[in-house]
């Protein structure tokens, strides 16, 4: 029997396409969007979302 690899948990490097800025934008919209609607039910989770996406904003910035 041959052994098998698998490939979870593997990443592929991001380039400087707009494929992946697009991307990056809509994960940071999702994240927006998330603490907005946690903001008033759970602080804790709505700042760790508006942490997560100034992270990806920071990352955008830095491809433009």
């Amino acid at each position: 029997m041959k052994n098998q690899y698998c490939k979870v948990g593997s990443i592929t490097p991001m380039g400087n396409g707009t494929d992946e800025i697009n991307l990056l934008e809509h994960q940071y919209q999702s994240f927006m969007e998330k603490a907005s609607s946690k903001k008033n039910s759970d602080t804790k989770l709505a700042e760790f979302f508006e942490l997560k996406a100034m992270k990806i904003q920071k990352i955008i910035q830095n491809l433009v």
